[in-house]
């Protein structure tokens, strides 16, 4: 449980500091389609429901990958 633990938080950190360096647009993240986002005076609430869709996915596939080259 250690070396995950020591992996995700490596991997972690690489994230941040490309996120951090590069350049990159991320605007479009938790505005698709579908992320509901309601907007009143004194009131907002938001609900990404689209990007944590594309998050779950991208989060199984790379767990996937993982066991089946490497565990």
């Amino acid at each position: 449980m250690s070396k995950v633990l020591i992996y995700v938080g490596s991997l972690l950190i690489i994230v941040g500091l490309v996120m951090h360096f590069v350049d990159f647009n991320w605007n479009w993240f938790g505005r698709l389609p579908g992320d509901i986002r309601i907007e009143k005076p004194g009131f907002t609430f938001f609900m990404p429901v689209t990007s944590m869709i594309i998050l779950s996915v991208v989060v199984s596939l790379l767990i996937w990958l993982y066991r089946k080259f490497l565990g």
